[in-house]
């Protein structure tokens, strides 16, 4: 949320962890650090602090890692290269920074946080996947890294997820049993100056009614059928994957030969998981349906609770017909509701196709948040030019939009409630009142952390840097 609050701005100005907290409340930077090791098992060996090795480039030792002055160059790279500004931030607190972070993964080690070599390759696959996308293939993957070739970049990308992941890990179990009583929000508000109180921006309240076209039995016998026949090919020696790059309809694997890695946390649809875990290695699945139509599911490999497969998803198609008779369709709705004849939450409730807002009486819940309020400043793009233009409570013209591949709907949207720029109210802004309240208590939470865990592990800092005023009592002093 966008918001003036000079109250809580003077608070972070005069405490500690502030690039912490920008991890836990957003997405941390993969930032390029090495990790010390004396033999390929990816466990990081312990430092001794007896014996002083001189190492060129180490500036830093936190419990069993090190960092060196390149890399605090690599992470004014990686803030660089996803277009954020490191004018203002200095070797420093860039370092401050680092040291962080490896004070998070270090207890991580120590408190016994599980980061199995499973999830940070299922990690690094899906990664690499983007990446792949992104920038062509792997050889300019290993290039864009400076790194030899493709192995020593995949040991070196390995124990960079694994370090972040243990870092995220940690942030969450110090945060997790942080929770806060309506009294604390209650005395958290009354503390701020009226002068200071924050201003929270414009929002609005949005529901829609969704009316698909009809697809015939006969449409989706097709797809079944030629699903079936792509299976029998493959059965007497046809490429799946050449398949899945000709035919299916999902973008987001058609590329890759419809490949997938997933295990029962990654989220799929619970169909398309339900098929894939019944299915045995080398095994192809008969169709079946999910929202995004008709899928066949090929098994390449099951190794404990991760499954390798591949898959070909065919949408029926959908004829000018049904199209004709679904924009006749909300088009008669939109007339009752102005005609008052329903109301539009009514209409939702019995005539939308859209099974997620239909109970709610068409209203959206905010992914983000979860609550029913958009922030205008923050709302995805292609909702707010379907609602920015309407008044309160009034009611859009009939459009077509195309939220997946092949798959067109029709919408109706309203503006059910809009809510101005104001001053915080605390009974009409409690739930945001209570996120900054609660986000106050995790920061004294992590201050107290650092302060305890950094008296209790071996850290050093050499040379130059032994000069830097850092926010954490990194010295010791």
């Amino acid at each position: 949320m966008i918001f003036q609050f000079p109250f809580i701005s003077s608070f972070l100005n005069n405490k500690k962890h502030i690039l912490t907290l920008l991890l836990i409340f957003s997405v941390a930077l993969v930032s390029a650090q090495e990790i010390i090791k004396d033999n390929p098992v990816k466990e990081t060996p312990k430092v001794d602090s007896s014996k002083k090795i001189k190492i060129d480039g180490i500036i830093a030792t936190v419990g069993e890692y090190i960092i060196l002055d390149s890399d605090i160059d690599k992470a004014y790279l990686e803030i660089s290269s996803q277009g954020g500004s490191v004018k203002d931030i200095t070797r420093c607190q860039m370092l401050g920074k680092l040291m962080e972070d490896k004070l998070y993964a270090h207890q991580a080690v120590q408190d016994s946080v599980k980061v199995t070599d499973s999830e940070v390759k299922t990690m690094m696959d899906e990664r690499l996947n983007y990446m792949t996308e992104q920038l062509g293939s792997m050889d300019k993957i290993v290039e864009y890294y400076k790194k030899d070739n493709e192995e020593d970049f995949r040991t070196y990308f390995f124990d960079i997820l694994k370090e972040n992941k243990l870092t995220t890990e940690m942030q969450k179990k110090i945060v997790d049993d942080v929770e806060i009583t309506p009294e604390e929000v209650r005395n958290f508000f009354k503390k701020i100056p009226k002068d200071e109180l924050p201003v929270f921006s414009a929002e609005m309240e949005v529901a829609q009614i969704v009316v698909k076209p009809k697809i015939s039995d006969a449409d989706k016998q097709k797809v079944i059928d030629r699903l079936n026949g792509f299976k029998k090919e493959i059965q007497e020696g046809s490429s799946f994957a050449t398949k899945a790059v000709l035919y299916s309809q999902d973008p987001g694997s058609r590329s890759s030969g419809g490949y997938y890695k997933m295990n029962r946390k990654t989220p799929f649809v619970k169909e398309f998981k339900d098929v894939a875990f019944s299915l045995d290695e080398g095994e192809i699945s008969e169709p079946f349906e999910t929202e995004y139509g008709y899928h066949i599911i090929f098994v390449e490999k099951v190794k404990g609770q991760e499954v390798e497969l591949r898959h070909i998803l065919l949408a029926p198609k959908v004829t000018e017909e049904a199209l004709l008779e679904a924009k006749e369709k909300i088009t008669l709705i939109r007339k009752r509701i102005l005609d008052k004849e329903i109301t539009f939450a009514e209409a939702a409730r019995t005539l939308s196709d859209e099974k997620e807002t239909r109970t709610n009486g068409g209203v959206l819940i905010n992914p983000k948040t979860q609550d029913t309020r958009f922030e205008l400043t923050k709302m995805d793009p292609s909702l707010y030019a379907q609602v920015s233009n309407l008044k309160e409570n009034e009611l859009s013209s009939p459009f077509v939009e195309e939220p997946q591949e092949g798959k067109k709907q029709f919408k109706l949207v309203t503006v059910t409630n809009r809510i101005n720029e104001h001053t915080a109210d605390y009974a009409k802004d409690y739930t945001k009142i209570k996120e900054l309240a609660l986000k106050e208590k995790q920061i004294k939470a992590i201050g107290k952390w650092f302060d305890d865990k950094i008296k209790d592990t071996y850290i050093k800092i050499i040379g130059e840097y032994k000069d830097c005023s850092f926010t954490n009592n990194w010295l010791k002093k």
